[in-house]
């Protein structure tokens, strides 16, 4: 479920900005005018990360039923971690840690910041490049968190980690090279030997970077990968924000979803609301992304876009319970090849709806992706492994992270 609900996160919200919404009956695709709402998208977001509180909240009434109609207390914490390692997400890590009650919950406003910005960027991002792209450049997200753990939380890194992080960052951008470069609609003949292969490749490449690294389009998505690249520092921001406090504070890890949506969703209004009075209302703002007006009748008009708005809801809320519930049962390896096979469904099912044509550059960057991540968690050997004394790496988020897309 953690898999089919992130799945669908990426390609719904992609689903949405492919939507027309003015001048849809243009002969000119190029005149015609898409959902381009990101803002709108973040506070989606929120409000399913809110629903979690449904979750938190059918749990207290059937525990409390089951322990009047049975007449026992409560089930202890350990006793629910034992039982259904589904319901870890409902429950508090209380040892040593100090109940998070009161003005303290007005901490958690500082992940939600995070994550607005970050969210928005990747939601703009996705204007510009095509799913699977967004989802494999998101893989960046490894890189800062390393970094951030060992400035903030003072983590140690290995040598083969901090190559790991570089093999990262080489993958995200030969994938966003793949995404500026356009397809070559030519057939080339195809050549005898391994040799004649990489040179006609190479020289191919060039003259594409070449042809199209002028143009609106290629620039559009370099901006993109850039944007999509950027946010994942305000996510890093966000996980090492959250393990500081999942680490200091005992709260349930459900929680601090809801919360964030509730913080998360307030503060983006307040925002969209002064964006919207101070460049969305003007005659340059309007049908921009602070368009309040616009977004509304964009929602509301369109059945599309409404049905898909409810349908990302449900799949955040799903996400983030079973993300929860699989981070705090599973080892680094389970989870890593479940975002490793998000990423490949993205990708698949983008391909089959032909919202993007085939890249072989694009295996490339997703291969340097999938071993750099590899690699970073120790789910691999690095190369010089038999010549090195072997040192257990500890992990970066103890508490592991909250996913929120």
């Amino acid at each position: 479920m953690m898999l089919l609900t992130g799945v669908c996160n990426t390609l719904l919200t992609k689903y949405q900005d492919l939507q027309c919404v003015r001048n849809c009956e243009a002969a000119d695709p190029k005149q015609r005018h898409t959902f381009e709402q990101p803002v709108v998208q973040t506070a989606q977001m929120f409000i399913g990360e809110m629903g979690c509180w449904l979750v938190v909240a059918g749990f207290a009434i059937v525990n409390r039923f089951t322990s009047r109609s049975r007449g026992y207390s409560p089930i202890a914490s350990e006793g629910v971690q034992e039982q259904n390692p589904i319901l870890k997400p409902l429950v508090a890590r209380e040892e040593e840690r100090i109940p998070m009650r009161g003005s303290k919950v007005l901490l958690l406003a500082l992940p939600s910041c995070c994550d607005i910005t970050g969210t928005t960027l990747m939601n703009v991002g996705l204007l510009f490049v095509a799913a699977s792209i967004y989802q494999m450049t998101r893989g960046a997200l490894v890189l800062f968190v390393g970094v951030f753990s060992v400035i903030f939380l003072r983590r140690r890194l290995f040598a083969y980690q901090w190559s790991a992080l570089v093999i990262v960052v080489l993958g995200v951008g030969i994938v966003g090279l793949a995404g500026a470069i356009a397809p070559n609609p030519q057939a080339k003949p195809e050549p005898r030997s391994m040799v004649e292969t990489a040179v006609l490749l190479a020289r191919v490449a060039t003259d594409q970077v070449k042809a199209t690294a002028q143009t609106p389009e290629a620039l559009q998505t370099v901006i993109g990968v850039l944007m999509i690249a950027g946010a994942q520092i305000f996510t890093a921001t966000q996980f090492v924000l959250e393990e500081w406090l999942l680490e200091k504070y005992a709260i349930e890890p459900l929680k601090v979803v809801g919360w964030e949506g509730i913080f998360g969703f307030i503060i983006t209004m307040l925002v969209f609301a002064v964006l919207h009075f101070t460049i969305g209302s003007t005659a340059q703002g309007q049908y921009g992304y602070f368009d309040i007006v616009e977004a509304w009748r964009q929602v509301t008009h369109y059945k599309a876009i409404a049905v898909s708005s409810v349908l990302i809801m449900i799949s955040i809320g799903g996400f983030n319970f079973f993300g929860l519930s699989v981070t705090r049962s599973i080892s680094a390896t389970s989870r890593s090849t479940i975002d490793t096979c998000r990423t490949l469904f993205i990708w698949i099912v983008s391909l089959a709806l032909h919202w993007e044509t085939f890249k072989w550059l694009q295996i490339v960057g997703f291969v340097l992706l999938v071993y750099g991540t590899f690699l970073f968690n120790d789910i691999v050997g690095h190369p010089f492994r038999s010549c090195m004394r072997r040192q257990k790496a500890a992990p970066l988020l103890a508490e592991n992270p909250i996913e929120h897309m």
